[in-house]
């Protein structure tokens, strides 16, 4: 697979804007995507945060497998990063207002302490392209005020939110790192849709999402594909053309690549995550 790389000047200049509000606010929701925890956090926005407050905030989790999400949620906890998770489409995202309260208690104790009772808190929102920021801010917001899309790089430019009495909020355009040491990375994100999907080799993708399921769930397989158990057993390109034939495009497995990266994408293979929890915690 030819390696993945998604740098444009706006993710540059972002990324600089980002090193100079971070100074300026109370704490920062580092946003991921359930479905690959891990392989959806930057590792330059992750040290930025180095000692300023944050969440990670798991979203998309009505798309992740529930069981993996709340492993993820207490693997961070337990190293002591507050997190959570949240589906920003229809969830109730009060959790994550009381979640920015406890992790900011001491601070807001102290300056209540010195008379300061309404200070609006302010909380920048943070996370690589279409991790669903803009989504999660109409939500807080309770109006839509951040634009919003099913693709990456919508948000172009930062923009401070109202967010009831209490809460200021700044929304940021997704960033990617310049280059992803492990390829496998690139592959997991191109399946999510983080990745522009003219920068990648579709049938690379697909190869990956069948490796993923003849692993984790090889019945969706079977059941999306009406494939019998047999085919199961071939090997992966030969599968991907068995696919490419059951589902009607005869020899064209870049088409039908690309059908099952949205297959994938909107949960016809069922609910599923990538990214497997760290065994040491």
């Amino acid at each position: 697979m030819a390696v993945i790389q998604w740098f444009p000047g706006h993710m540059a200049k972002a990324l600089r804007q980002v090193k100079e509000n971070v100074k300026q606010v109370d704490i920062v929701l580092e946003l991921v995507d359930a479905r690959l925890p891990e392989s959806s956090r930057n590792p330059q926005l992750v040290e930025i945060l180095q000692n300023k407050p944050s969440i990670v905030v798991l979203t998309k989790e009505d798309l992740a497998d529930p069981q993996s999400t709340r492993r993820w949620v207490s693997y961070y906890e337990k190293t002591g990063q507050p997190a959570l998770a949240v589906n920003s489409q229809k969830g109730d995202l009060r959790a994550l207002e009381q979640k920015i309260y406890t992790v900011l208690q001491t601070k807001l104790t102290a300056q209540h302490q010195r008379g300061i009772v309404h200070k609006r808190i302010k909380v920048m929102c943070i996370g690589i392209p279409n991790v669903g920021k803009s989504t999660l801010l109409n939500q807080l917001l309770k109006r839509r005020a951040a634009q919003v899309g099913n693709r990456p790089g919508v948000t172009k430019a930062q923009q401070w939110l109202k967010a009831g009495s209490n809460l200021l909020l700044l929304d940021t355009p997704g960033i990617l790192w310049p280059k992803f040491e492990d390829p496998l990375v690139g592959k997991k994100l191109a399946l999510t849709g983080a990745i522009k999907d003219t920068l990648y080799a579709k049938d690379d993708v697909a190869l990956y999402l069948l490796e993923h399921f003849l692993a984790q769930a090889p019945q969706e397989l079977r059941s999306r594909y009406q494939l019998a158990e047999a085919d199961l057993k071939l090997n992966l390109p030969d599968l991907l053309l068995k696919i490419t034939h059951q589902i009607g495009m005869r020899d064209d497995y870049d088409r039908a690549s690309e059908r099952m990266i949205l297959d994938c994408r909107r949960n016809k293979l069922g609910c599923y995550t990538l990214d497997q929890v760290p065994e040491n915690i």
